[in-house]
């Protein structure tokens, strides 16, 4: 068995505006409806969890402006105040939200975890990230963003700041007994007293602990200090290497690096990226393919502007039919997604060709009917090893509907995904199998 989740790739934001199918986003931006039922839709089909993504920038570097941005409707509202929402309308599905350790400061993330897992009865996940333009930072005060490999280096101070809230509280300190009037235990209280090089704070928390006492922990390692961050303190990984080789190897990277601090591998759940095209028979679904690639060849600032974004440099300025220069050294945002673009460059290809070459983020393609595609995430599954597999496609209701009543439904029958939550956390169903 294998575990599926849904990357939300724009959070709470608008998908599929002015598109052909998605005729409702007016109706849905910054309202909840589409996320609660596409939490049912992601539950009723076996999903461990979907993860809504964050930013904290409307997106200006390409052209050196916002004005692509809000042409296209890239913006997000804050997760956070959705998931509660999320919950309240499913029963066991993980619910993920993103937080950047560099602008939240620790005891605002730990109380805020400790309160949504309450709210959630236990199905609440941060995903950690460090942000990557320096415009976020600017929202948050500061002249530019921090240096990359620093910025890991400070996460990885923030979540032990963090944990250590959590733990002020003992995970029996409330007793409500009332027939001697304790509300809780003090003796089971502790203050935090951290002190690092970079964040500091006293605690305790003046909340009680949550049903799961650290809330599940999600982040994308790539870099190499990403990955060992996200090997020392995650609970599942969001895993982009493609390729068969790609994916094994960095499993095999991480479980190092796990047991390296002390865990074992199979405590990180990694789940590959994918988008699959699915199509009532195999013909139809490389049709659509087909549609899909041609229109991204026909336009392809949708792929410029999301390269400027995680490189940080405006790729408008580039010739389209020309090689790109060498950019790595100028990078200081998402390395390891700038680092596949930079390998194609460095083979002399074309900006052009290169969009063609990576057009989207997944790690192995999967078209064709259900049941060709449930398949291949079979054959893929046992040739990597595990642990499941992360879907990044469009929150739209065509897709959702897609994955959540077409091909899973044929996992479920192969006795490939769960078939049922049989605990009551987010964690102990993730770590059940």
């Amino acid at each position: 068995m294998f575990r599926l989740g849904w990357f939300v790739n724009y959070g709470f934001g608008a998908y599929g505006w002015n598109q052909q199918w998605s005729g409702n986003v007016a109706q849905d931006v910054a309202r909840p409806q589409l996320f609660e039922q596409g939490a049912q839709i992601l539950e009723n089909a076996g999903f461990d969890y979907l993860m809504l993504e964050d930013a904290s920038v409307l997106y200006d570097i390409y052209q050196g402006s916002f004005a692509y941005a809000a042409r296209r409707g890239l913006i997000r509202q804050d997760p956070m105040p959705l998931v509660p929402l999320m919950a309240r309308a499913t029963k066991h599905v993980g619910i993920i939200a993103t937080m950047s350790t560099s602008f939240y400061p620790p005891f605002i993330a730990a109380r805020l975890a400790n309160t949504l897992d309450h709210l959630t009865e236990g199905r609440f996940g941060l995903n950690l990230v460090t942000s990557s333009p320096h415009a976020a930072a600017q929202n948050f005060g500061h002249e530019k963003h921090f240096e990359h490999d620093l910025r890991y280096e400070m996460a990885d101070e923030w979540i032990r700041a963090v944990k250590a809230l959590w733990n002020t509280w003992e995970p029996d300190a409330v007793v409500y007994d009332e027939a001697n009037g304790v509300f809780a235990d003090p003796d089971k209280i502790h203050y935090a007293n951290f002190q690092g090089r970079f964040f500091s704070t006293r605690g305790p928390l003046n909340s009680v602990p949550s049903p799961q006492y650290h809330p599940v922990l999600c982040q994308a390692g790539g870099s190499g200090v990403g990955r060992a961050f996200a090997a020392a303190h995650a609970d599942t990984i969001i895993a982009a290497d493609p390729g068969i080789d790609g994916m094994r190897g960095y499993r095999d990277d991480i479980t190092r690096l796990a047991e390296e601090n002390g865990r074992s591998g199979k405590d990180v759940k990694l789940l590959h990226l994918i988008s699959p095209v699915l199509g009532d028979t195999d013909e139809e679904a490389w049709a659509r393919k087909r549609a899909m690639n041609a229109a991204a060849d026909a336009d392809q600032t949708n792929q410029l502007a999301a390269l400027s974004y995680i490189s940080g440099i405006d790729m408008s300025t580039f010739d389209l039919d020309e090689p790109l220069p060498e950019l790595s050294d100028r990078v200081n945002g998402h390395q390891s997604s700038f680092s596949v673009f930079a390998k194609l460059a460095r083979s002399g290809k074309t900006l052009r060709e290169i969009l063609k070459s990576r057009r989207g983020q997944e790690t192995v393609e999967l078209v064709g009917s259900p049941q060709t595609v449930a398949d291949r995430m079979e054959e893929v599954m046992e040739q990597v090893g595990g642990d499941g597999f992360l879907v990044v496609m469009p929150f739209t209701r065509r897709n959702l509907t897609d994955v959540g009543d077409g091909l899973a439904p044929v996992l479920r029958r192969r006795g490939l995904i769960r078939d049922g939550y049989p605990y009551r956390t987010f964690r102990e169903n993730l770590t059940s199998f």
